[in-house]
């Protein structure tokens, strides 16, 4: 005996929510988009032209397609005709896989994904899932959509724009002393030739072959003509050679506008940055073209995200954390972050200009708790210091005294303070060798950034806490986490779209499926109301349906 099977049997269409699980991570999509208010979505209306499909539901479909770990575009093309989720979510659409393109690469898109992250974050604090006491802040490096080898250094564009330089002007003289060509009009005579002076020389030297072509025209003797014609071959030599200068000049002047800042760039992602990365091409440390990803998190969840090009974290920090009051939510009482985020600058930052605690170590911060270093003779920390002398003691027993003050400036700009003390005389001193490696005759110096070390032990007595401490001990649990399923679980680990927004667009997408996998995996043993009432509401119709149906073929036929 077997169950019927007809495929000859009309079957009336039915809502497709009925087979789906009551707890399927559809219904978490549908529930996050509907959270966003409508008004989010006047960006996408157009009074002309063939009506587009709803945003509300290309942005349901992708984020559905993503969490489903399918990232190209084809492929989320071919779900509408595989997956009951996609049917469902879109409703008997079909949108092609162009459409989808342009969506996700949308300008406007950003906004939304924006929208997405608070109003999960709403539903997170609304339903207790997360304490709301404090954010972990990470990053990691994504691969970029670049082909390989395809790096633009810095350093070699300024030194091959010097060399440039040199030998354009060299060739100048060289025009002017072999009278070629009058000499030009320089804005400034001691720099280099601006590409409009290189143009007009390049005219110029048109202009005297023109002369030698005339005259050469003009001449019957074949002796005259064939010497004219070797008198014409320098000034031809030279054109094209400063035509491949002002050809060079301009590349080298968009290259280093493309790098603005940065050391690095990549000709097919231009606001890519080459980065050392964990896993590479030859197996052997070797750089590859990627961008910095900065999460917020709390409870394993990502509330914020932002890309940078820079591949070190410290300048990063505070950039982020704007960011975040931004566009996303009030920071918290407490900002957790490993060493790679603790400087001066970012202390500074945090408790001064917003009033936040940093939970952050720093380089020295374990190495500093060793007992060898703490009985270190040679360390500065170790030595004896008297306050009102403001002077140290070496271990030798020489006073190392007050000099002056010195302020220097890092690439970022941020200015340090410190004070050098110097010891009174190094000679003869049998522990020389071990403590300084300062030339014979000159003493030992010392730099000491008073404001730094004050902050160093804030910061060790801050985490020495126990409420701050167990804080701080959850930043691995919490942050790291949503890296290792973003690259082995949902299996993102290279993006497949060029251009810093349209990367942050799709690093978007990418954070929250993982954070609705993440949602929907913990609730699925607790169902939500609405999802409840939606499929017994479905159940309820297929049964009246069916109801009617028997109904109707029980009774007798006229």
């Amino acid at each position: 005996m077997f169950k019927d099977y007809n495929m000859n049997q009309v079957i009336l269409p039915i809502d497709l929510a009925y087979k789906l699980q009551e707890n399927d991570i559809a219904f978490a999509v549908n529930d996050l988009v509907e959270s966003i208010p409508d008004e989010a979505f006047n960006c996408f209306y157009r009074k002309t032209g063939y009506p587009a499909y709803h945003p509300k539901m290309m942005l349901k479909i992708i984020l559905c397609a993503y969490t489903q770990s399918v990232f190209s575009g084809r492929k989320i093309e071919a779900l509408f005709k595989d997956s009951i989720r996609m049917m469902w979510l879109a409703q008997g659409y079909e949108p092609s896989y162009r459409t989808i393109n342009r969506f996700r690469v949308d300008p406007d898109v950003a906004d939304l994904l924006r929208q997405c992250f608070v109003q999960f974050r709403s539903q997170l604090v609304q339903k207790e899932m997360i304490d709301n006491d404090a954010i972990f802040i990470d990053g990691t490096k994504i691969e970029a959509n670049a082909n390989k080898l395809t790096f633009v250094w810095k350093k070699s564009v300024e030194r091959y724009s010097a060399g440039l330089v040199e030998k354009s002007n060299q060739l100048y003289k060289e025009l002017l002393e072999q009278d070629i060509l009058p000499a030009i009009e320089q804005d400034n005579l001691d720099e280099q030739l601006s590409t409009e002076e290189l143009d007009e020389i390049v005219e110029k030297l048109d202009e005297r072959i023109e002369e030698y072509d005339n005259q050469i025209e003009a001449s019957k003797d074949t002796k005259v003509r064939k010497q004219l014609r070797s008198e014409r071959k320098t000034p031809k030599q030279y054109r094209k050679r400063f035509k491949d200068f002002v050809a060079r000049k301009q590349k080298y002047r968009r290259d280093l506008a493309i790098l603005g800042e940065r050391n690095s760039y990549s000709k097919t992602d231009h606001d890519a940055t080459f980065m050392r990365m964990k896993d590479d091409y030859m197996k052997n440390g070797q750089l590859k073209a990627g961008y910095n990803l900065q999460i917020a998190t709390e409870g394993q969840y990502t509330l914020a995200y932002d890309i940078f090009p820079n591949p070190t974290d410290t300048r990063t920090f505070i950039p982020f954390l704007n960011r975040i009051e931004k566009g996303f939510f009030s920071l918290p009482s407490y900002i957790v972050a490993d060493a790679g985020y603790g400087s001066e600058q970012n202390y500074d930052d945090i408790l001064n200009n917003r009033q936040r605690t940093p939970l952050i170590t720093y380089g020295m911060y374990r190495k500093e708790k060793k007992k060898a270093y703490r009985q270190h003779a040679f360390n500065l920390s170790n030595w004896p210091y008297d306050q009102e002398s403001d002077t140290f003691t070496c271990p030798n027993g020489k006073n190392v005294t007050f000099q002056y003050w010195s302020k220097k400036k890092d690439k970022a700009g941020f200015q340090r303070t410190f004070k050098v003390y110097e010891c009174e005389d190094c000679g003869g001193c049998p522990l020389r060798l071990q403590c300084t490696k300062a030339k014979e005759g000159k003493n030992r110096k010392v730099y000491y950034n008073e404001k730094w070390e004050n902050q160093k032990a804030y910061i060790r007595e801050v985490l020495s806490e126990t409420k701050t401490g167990d804080i701080y001990g959850k930043r691995k649990v919490d942050v790291e986490p949503v890296f290792g399923f973003l690259k082995a679980n949902l299996r993102f680990t290279r993006m497949s779209v060029r251009g810093k927004d349209k990367v942050q667009n799709e690093i978007g997408f990418a954070l929250m499926a993982v954070n609705l996998r993440k949602y929907t995996a913990r609730a699925a043993h607790k169902p939500f109301y609405n999802h409840t009432k939606r499929f017994r509401l479905s159940k309820m119709i297929v049964g009246s349906v069916f109801f009617c149906l028997e109904t109707v073929m029980s009774q007798p036929l006229l």
